[in-house]
């Protein structure tokens, strides 16, 4: 009976950052959508205050699937163990810890450290998955490592809000509206063309072609995870509004006794160096936040709108005549 090895590997970055920014960077998994460009979604399903188990939606090899993740928070030492629930084929185990070291005030490191087992330790398969895991790691570091050094400016370019609409009717049709993004074109003002692949049920990609303010055409493109029974659709636009570095969010349909309410949640990165480009020479960061928020909310709206017209024509269609 042969025994799996483990490969250890160590990847680092110095950031000019206090280590308590990277550390709340790794920690905090809600904003990693925007930070972390193959992933879609974090949600968080158990916390005790020391572990906690979450579901990552991340684009690997070009497929858009869930991973379940098991971590141990230790804020005091900067140290965040983590281990792969039911990791992919041929990876037997994945885990492994990010450390934060502070070196001098203002500098700190910021470690990676994976423990990978590989079924029947085949070279081929052993190299592929160990290339992947050091391109992904050098990838996500530096991320870490890059935003850490902006933290005193992460407030000032990130936008966070919902809209949200009353329906006096069901909860499937509205999610049914929401859920069939092709046929948005002629039925949402501001969508002129829409490209739709579903991968496997509920898995979408999404090219939409949308109207500006001045009447020029702009394309962006998402990633779409849809849970009907849960009313939810969670997306992130891999090719995001002009002025926006990610843009990612949730529409979500919640009923109650009289109806639903039906919100659509946004939370964007803005772009810095589109700023000016985009909006003239001297405009400020809080402009370009009140013009997306103003430009995400009115395209919400105008989704918003025609859902619940759909679920009005539903329910009188449902009326005995």
């Amino acid at each position: 009976m042969s025994v799996e090895r483990v490969h250890r590997m160590s990847h680092a970055v110095d950031a000019a950052a206090p280590a308590g920014v990277l550390y709340a960077l790794v920690a905090d998994t809600t904003p990693w959508p925007l930070f972390l460009p193959d992933t879609v979604h974090v949600e968080r399903l158990d916390f005790d205050g020391a572990t906690d188990r979450y579901s990552q939606w991340a684009a690997v090899d070009g497929s858009l699937g869930p991973q379940l993740w098991r971590r141990t928070l230790d804020a005091h030492h900067r140290r965040i163990g983590f281990r792969r629930e039911r990791p992919a084929e041929p990876v037997t185990t994945a885990a492994g810890a990010w450390t934060v070291e502070e070196l001098a005030p203002g500098w700190s490191r910021l470690t990676l450290e994976q423990d990978i087992t590989v079924a029947g330790s085949r070279s081929a398969d052993v190299e592929r998955v160990l290339d992947s895991a050091r391109a992904g790691a050098k990838a996500v570091l530096g991320r870490f490592g890059a935003f850490a050094e902006r933290w005193q400016r992460l407030d000032s370019l990130r936008v966070t809000f919902e809209e949200s609409v009353r329906v006096q009717g069901p909860a499937e049709p509205v999610h049914e509206f929401l859920y069939r993004v092709g046929s948005w074109p002629g039925r949402v003002a501001h969508v002129v063309g829409a490209d739709v692949t579903e991968e496997r049920p509920g898995v979408q990609r999404a090219g939409l072609v949308n109207l500006a303010d001045d009447g020029s055409a702009y394309t962006t493109e998402a990633l779409r995870v849809c849970f009907p029974a849960a009313g939810r659709i969670v997306f992130k636009t891999t090719r995001p509004h002009p002025l926006l570095a990610a843009h990612a969010g949730e529409w979500s349909v919640e009923p109650d006794a009289t109806g639903v309410t039906v919100v659509c949640r946004h939370d964007a990165l803005l772009d810095e160096r589109a700023v000016e480009r985009v909006m003239g020479p001297g405009t400020d960061l809080a402009r370009a936040r009140r013009y997306v928020r103003e430009v995400l909310g009115r395209e919400s709206r105008a989704t918003l709108e025609p859902a619940q017209q759909y679920a009005r024509e539903a329910v009188r269609s449902l009326r005995p005549v």
